[in-house]
């Protein structure tokens, strides 16, 4: 049955629902709509026609709650045991360079990896600290429950090179979670990004023969006499086209992008489970031309024991953690550099904050801390198998070349080869500039 108009199930920040959009004929039936990869996709496109696009990729890893800096990637072995890492250390084939202990396999990689020791900003709150590591703007009433009011760092790219990649009709953004200030905002419907598990993937699977597929198109055109005077909201208008993305993506070998399936069964299984499969669909969609993925890996909002949400001491939950971002995140570097990636794809690791270098000895636990937070870059054609910025003795602060969120993100605009002027207009007319004080991190160009 060919849907025109939906139960709205959740409204999106442009007030539109994923059902009011056309449904592609009967394939609707059949579990294929594509309303999340392809609404409003009409209308996107390039800022400037004939502007030079890099095709670059950047897989934005996220690891959600906000990780110790000192169990991470600034130990500080040589600390008082009350001001160092409390799962140790371990050395890097970089001289010079450890890490957190439970990062064996990592550490065999630094020599790809730049890490930063100097990240800091304001915010204690997750989400307010969320809005501004991922949109670069500083937006407090976040900590209250308001929504996102700055697009997102992978929205500004998309909107940058086009919501799709014209050759391969690809989304330019994709995330395997749902991550709070990951939307465009205002910039546009056309700009959030294509969610693998909602209804996108196993939708772009149709159980359909191109007879079916061919006789549905057909089945759409019939609708060209519908008198589009019952469109109150515009919603139809340019639907020919929208109809044509569909079936175009549906036909194309787009789909092949998303089947980790394809990959050698070794391959997956070097990854593991979890974080290690979104990690290596992340690579298969860098390859296929998507610009910006995010990966979500949560957990790490390690406050100490408490048994009514089963968490334990910051050790024992780096114990939880630690090895499956050890294995996927070594498998990943190996992947990337096997394959002759590292100047085409950029891996950030990054989190909302990172923890107080001091531990809380009753809970065996470390609070919220945005004066330093872990940060580390990956490929990307940036200067690797070094630490960029220093912390402070206690990795309290930076002790010299502190950067902010916006410095990181200007990182990602050079490597994109987007403008640090770039500015866009917002729904009141003003011109709005994504990058207001950040510039590159020089030691990394």
């Amino acid at each position: 049955m060919l849907t025109l108009w939906g139960t709205r199930r959740g409204v999106n920040s442009d007030g539109t629902s994923r059902r009011d959009f056309l449904q592609v004929g009967a394939l609707g039936a059949t579990g294929v709509a594509l309303p999340d990869l392809l609404r409003a996709r009409t209308v996107a496109a390039a800022e400037s026609p004939g502007k030079s696009i890099s095709q670059k990729s950047v897989i934005w890893l996220w690891l959600s709650g906000g990780p110790s800096q000192l169990e991470t990637f600034d130990p500080k072995p040589n600390n008082p045991v009350e001001f160092r890492s409390v799962v140790g250390s371990v050395a890097t084939n970089v001289p010079g360079i450890e890490i957190g202990g439970l990062f064996p396999q990592v550490a065999r990689h630094a020599d790809k990896l730049a890490i930063v020791r100097s990240l800091s900003h304001r915010q204690a709150d997750h989400a307010a600290a969320s809005h501004w590591m991922m949109t670069g703007h500083d937006y407090p009433p976040a900590a209250n429950g308001a929504a996102p009011i700055s697009p997102s760092l992978g929205s500004m790219q998309a909107r940058y090179r086009g919501a799709t990649n014209p050759k391969t009709g690809l989304p330019n953004y994709v995330t395997t979670d749902h991550l709070y200030a990951d939307k465009p905002v205002w910039l546009g419907a056309a700009y959030t990004p294509f969610h693998v598990r909602d209804e996108g993937v196993g939708n772009m699977f149709p159980r359909l023969t191109q007879d079916r597929l061919t006789d549905r198109r057909a089945l759409l055109q019939s609708f060209d006499t519908l008198d589009r005077r019952i469109d109150r909201n515009g919603m139809l208008a340019g639907m020919d086209s929208f109809e044509q993305q569909a079936f175009e993506l549906i036909r194309s070998r787009s789909p092949v992008a998303f089947d980790i399936n394809r990959e050698d069964p070794k391959l997956r299984d070097r990854y593991g489970v979890g974080l290690g499969q979104n990690l290596l669909l992340a690579r298969r969609l860098c390859e296929a031309g998507v610009g910006f993925i995010n990966v979500w890996y949560g957990g790490w909002d390690s406050h100490g024991t408490n048994p009514s949400v089963g968490h334990g001491t910051i050790e024992q939950e780096m114990h939880k953690l630690a090895p499956k971002f050890d294995r996927a995140v070594s498998a990943l570097l190996e992947d990337i550099a096997a394959r002759g990636l590292e100047d085409q794809v950029l891996v950030v690791i990054a989190a909302e904050f990172g923890r107080t270098p001091w531990l809380d000895a009753k809970s065996g636990g470390r609070d919220h801390w945005p004066q330093l937070c872990p940060l580390v870059f990956a490929g990307g054609g940036l200067k690797m198998g070094q630490v960029v910025g220093q912390s402070s003795a206690r990795a309290d602060v930076p002790k010299s070349s502190p950067y902010s969120p916006q410095d990181m993100m200007a990182t990602v605009f050079h490597v994109l080869d987007m403008p640090l002027d770039l500015s866009y207009t917002n729904p009141n007319g003003r011109p709005v500039s994504m990058l207001e004080q950040g510039r590159p991190i020089t030691e990394l160009i």
